[in-house]
């Protein structure tokens, strides 16, 4: 018998209790947060979406990796491990660990970068755009036209605009070409896979042209999980195959290995080219520690290694990528306007459409994000113009080409009551929605503003 139960293929073995906050405590503290929801405590959270990054239940495996942990200063037993899982996945010879993805990111765009330097993506996502753009050099989105209607249903909204790219190169130079990062899953475009077919075209464009090709492969296993299932040719290939395929066709992998490595804290910096890999090497012994740990401790190391082997699983993939549509189509059937299909890792609602008397210079996502918040203590993240918007000479908002509120889901961590009960909290959403307002900034960064930004209610 087949079942069309989707269980969690896991048992739980430990628990973190959650304090349920009533609405009236709810509306203090975001006040107080500056209606921010990275401002606010964690211990004030009922449903935390706020990002699955470092927040996975780490297995039974990893913790027993972790006690095995060799914390030696150079050439520990468990960077050797940690190494070779990578190296087995990517079949890249010069393997940089890091603390987190973002570090990777500021040695690779800041030895890459530089004023004059263009760096052409489907979508940078906020940490990667911020490091190319500190460097000086200028970040482009070239993502397909598919991948700004939401409503559309496409295969792989993901994928890079090739024509784009052929145009850019000829365009800028290829001289001035930074790199070309393809970004899998397409986080800031509502978590749409890329094919394999998109990126071999890619890989050949950057090949013709010489211009550096790179993966930012922080999901890598979720997005081998949509080649396999919708693309000819890789039904018969593992998840773990399909991402070793992707890896080939690129010179070089960034990873946070906070989401797709199961882990709380670590990344890596990958890459073929021996020149690149020594200038970034002296790099990261400057700014993050020796050749044999970067930033991390033995135990991290450890626990990569496995998740990086955990994350193939089918059972668990098939879990992971069933259980986010699973609620991403249940508020579609309710009438809110979500990005279509479901991506792996997160649903995003399109803001824009559920709040249409909300101006995009009031940010209707930060409203959602504060209504999700008051209405079912869900914290959530804006991904729109707060993130990404831009001003003018004059001071008038760029708005971003989309308002998106991203809803994160942790791998490994909720149940299928945690999930209705997020359901039933957007029905009051829809219930209310014509009463809320739009919000404006007060106070804000002039990088990644969205972090530690201010926020106060329009009446």
């Amino acid at each position: 018998m087949k079942h069309k139960t989707i269980i969690e293929p896991f048992r739980i073995k430990s628990v973190e209790p959650i304090y349920v906050t009533t609405e009236e405590e709810r509306e203090d503290l975001l006040k107080k947060a500056h209606y921010n929801t990275f401002l606010l405590q964690s211990e004030h959270v009922i449903i935390d979406f706020l990002t699955d990054s470092g927040t996975s239940a780490m297995s039974a495996e990893q913790w027993a990796g972790i006690m095995r942990g060799d914390e030696s200063y150079a050439g520990s037993k468990s960077w050797e491990r940690m190494q070779n899982a990578v190296k087995n996945l990517t079949g890249m010879d010069y393997i940089l660990p890091t603390h987190q993805g973002r570090a990777a990111e500021r040695i690779i765009y800041g030895y890459l970068g530089g004023k004059g330097k263009t760096f052409i993506s489907n979508t940078h996502f906020d940490t990667t755009r911020a490091n190319i753009e500190f460097s000086g050099a200028e970040a482009l989105d070239i993502a397909i036209d598919e991948s700004n209607d939401t409503s559309l249903i496409h295969p792989f909204k993901g994928n890079i605009n090739t024509q784009r790219l052929k145009d850019l190169i000829l365009e800028k130079g290829a001289q001035n070409i930074g790199a070309v990062i393809l970004t899998v899953t397409n986080n800031s475009g509502g978590g749409q896979p890329v094919s394999m077919k998109n990126t071999r075209e890619v890989s050949d464009i950057c090949k013709k042209h010489k211009v550096l090709f790179l993966l930012d492969c922080c999901r890598v296993a979720e997005n081998a999980y949509f080649i396999k299932h919708r693309e000819d040719g890789f039904e018969n290939k593992t998840y773990e195959e399909i991402a070793q395929e992707m890896f080939s066709l690129t010179d070089g992998a960034v990873m946070s290995a906070k989401k797709d490595a199961l882990v709380n804290m670590g990344g890596f910096l990958a890459l073929r080219n021996k020149k690149i890999a020594q200038a970034c090497t002296n790099l990261l012994i400057i700014t993050e520690g020796f050749t044999t740990y970067g930033g991390l401790s033995g135990r991290d190391m450890e626990a990569i290694a496995i998740g990086l082997k955990e994350i193939f699983d089918p059972a668990y993939l098939r879990y992971r990528i069933k259980s986010t549509a699973y609620l991403g189509e249940h508020l579609h059937k309710m009438g809110v306007p979500v990005m279509m299909p479901i991506g792996g890792h997160a649903v995003y609602i399109d803001a824009k459409k559920l709040y249409d008397h909300i101006p995009v210079d009031q940010y209707p996502g930060q409203a959602l994000a504060c209504e999700l918040y008051l209405k079912g203590g869900i914290r959530t993240v804006e991904i729109g113009s707060v993130m990404f918007g831009k001003y003018d000479e004059n001071g008038k908002l760029i708005p971003a080409s989309m308002e998106l509120v991203r809803l994160a889901i942790p791998r490994r961590v909720y149940t299928q009551s945690h999930i209705e009960y997020v359901i039933e909290t957007f029905q009051e959403i829809l219930d209310y929605k014509q009463k809320v307002k739009g919000y404006k900034i007060v106070e804000e960064a002039k990088i990644l503003r969205h972090f530690t930004a201010h926020f106060e209610k329009i009446n």
